[in-house]
């Protein structure tokens, strides 16, 4: 059961109901945590924008689900892990063996491998990484930019799996089960 209100599109703040209505044109649907978010209007539009700009970055859809999929297993986030799941099959068409590898903190792509390794790294040590862990990220061909962006996918990422779990929110996704290891 939810601890926070997730309100109707109705009784969202006037505030966030433009916004609300673009992710229901680009989703078709407006997930319970868009319309928890919305409660504020000014969490909401950050939330949005950092993900607009994130989009834009040069790591790309694939490797930022990747992180999505790896910081909420990392994050024991269910609401996360079931989004994420559902968005890296259908959104940009990671197979079932890429997406538990991603959960597990890695990938069969030698590259998106090193990107996961240190995302679940910088979450796991709450960013004091070691000297030789930004080495390896930059030797499988990060620029410093693109490492700033997977440090910023992993702070969003937590972000709303903060959220989610603070709130409890309802998963409004086909549920997928944590690893047994997480």
């Amino acid at each position: 059961m939810n601890r926070l209100t997730i309100p109707t599109l109705e009784q969202s703040p006037a505030a966030s109901r433009p916004l609300l209505d673009a992710v229901n044109k680009q989703l078709g649907v407006v997930p319970n945590l868009f319309r928890l978010i919305g409660t504020s209007p000014a969490a909401l539009e950050g939330y949005l924008g950092l993900s607009k700009a994130l989009g834009k970055g040069s790591i790309g859809a694939a490797t930022g689900e990747r992180i999505a999929l790896a910081i909420a297993e990392v994050n024991q986030c269910g609401y996360c892990l079931s989004a994420h799941t559902y968005l890296g099959k259908n959104l940009v068409k990671l197979d079932d063996a890429e997406i538990a590898a991603n959960r597990a903190g890695g990938s069969a792509n030698a590259k998106a491998d090193a990107a996961l390794r240190f995302a679940v790294q910088v979450a796991r040590a709450r960013g004091h990484v070691a000297d030789s862990e930004v080495q390896a990220v930059k030797a499988a061909g990060f620029s410093e930019a693109e490492i700033i962006e997977i440090v910023l996918h992993v702070a969003l990422n937590t972000w709303t799996n903060y959220i989610n779990e603070v709130a409890r929110t309802t998963i409004d996704f086909p549920v997928a089960q944590p690893l047994q290891s997480a």
